[in-house]
């Protein structure tokens, strides 16, 4: 089911029920903009609509839909979900890119990561690497890909872990040091951007966070913020951490991308492209990030359990 156009948005914001989408929803409709907010599920975008913006429900792989969703608009905000296979992340940004094509938008801020350079055995960041290259086919839309560093939150995956295990677990090598960003950074940055449309052409921009961390570093602000100061990180083997994934939901086509993204994380082949600046680091520490969404987080799974 789709939702019909009634307005003329400026905005089109997908994926505005997560964690970029929603910051660049909020901002951009504190703003006094007109947006239109798209998603899957009517019930989660219903917190917009109570501030202005417009819903429209579809699936992120029906171009059909999109055009129609991307009508009018001046301005879009474009991702892709988090991973299931590498044939439905093709078939989305398909989608997106001949969406973009045919209602003639003029601009859009691409939600990529570090890494999209690298064009296989990347997991997930081939899909990306593909997504850019789709809308750098696109004549007569300018473009600002966001090549966002390993996002900060996806440590919550490990909230459980810590409680029945005692212990952080990944794949990644424990004192290897790569970007990470908080999502509300990068949402902030997006949402100046697509207010200003300050950018032209097909252009690209890292956002590699406070700093480089390590998974040791990592664990060590989560134990400390937990009161278990003496937390350990364990690096385990790919097998293993495909097992976990799969048990955490995650398709095991999905799972299977996702391992090869730490492989290529560890090998060195997923590297920033830029070096650190003051226009790439951005401002929110992990520490802050821990503070503010960990901590509550796991003590809310703690006393649901």
């Amino acid at each position: 089911m789709t939702s019909p156009v009634v307005s003329n948005a400026k905005y089109v914001i997908l994926g505005a029920s997560g964690n970029t989408g929603s910051i660049v929803a909020d901002f951009l409709l504190s703003k006094g903009e007109k947006v239109r907010v798209v998603g899957r599920d009517a019930g989660r975008l219903q917190r917009f609509v109570d501030k202005g913006a417009e819903a429209f429900i579809t699936e992120l792989s029906d171009a059909t839909a999109l055009t129609k969703a991307f009508s009018g608009a001046r301005a879009a905000y474009l991702l892709l979900p988090p991973v299931k296979s590498r044939e439905t992340q093709a078939r989305e940004s398909d989608a997106i890119a001949k969406a973009v094509k045919e209602s003639g938008l003029r601009y859009a801020v691409h939600l990529s990561s570090y890494g999209a350079q690298v064009p296989e055995n990347s997991g997930p960041l081939v899909g990306l690497h593909a997504s850019e290259e789709k809308l750098n086919a696109i004549s007569g839309v300018n473009v600002l890909h966001l090549r966002a560093g390993y996002f900060m939150e996806n440590n919550l995956a490990v909230i459980g872990m810590i409680q029945g295990m005692g212990l952080v677990g990944n794949a990644l090598i424990p004192d290897l040091k790569l970007p990470m960003a908080a999502t509300r950074d990068v949402g902030d940055y997006a949402a100046q951007r697509l207010l200003h449309l300050d950018f032209s052409g097909k252009q690209t921009r890292e956002l590699l966070g406070e700093r480089d961390l390590s998974m040791t570093e990592v664990t060590a602000v989560i134990g400390r913020a937990i009161g278990k100061p003496n937390l350990p990180y364990q690096q385990f083997s790919y097998d293993q951490v495909e097992h976990a994934l799969t048990d955490l939901g995650v398709p095991p086509k999905g799972a299977a991308l996702y391992v090869e993204m730490y492989k290529a994380i560890n090998e060195q082949v997923v590297v920033p492209l830029e070096p650190r600046s003051a226009e790439n680091t951005t401002p929110t520490s992990f520490k802050k990030v821990v503070q503010e969404v960990f901590v509550p987080a796991y003590h809310g799974k703690a006393h649901a359990a």
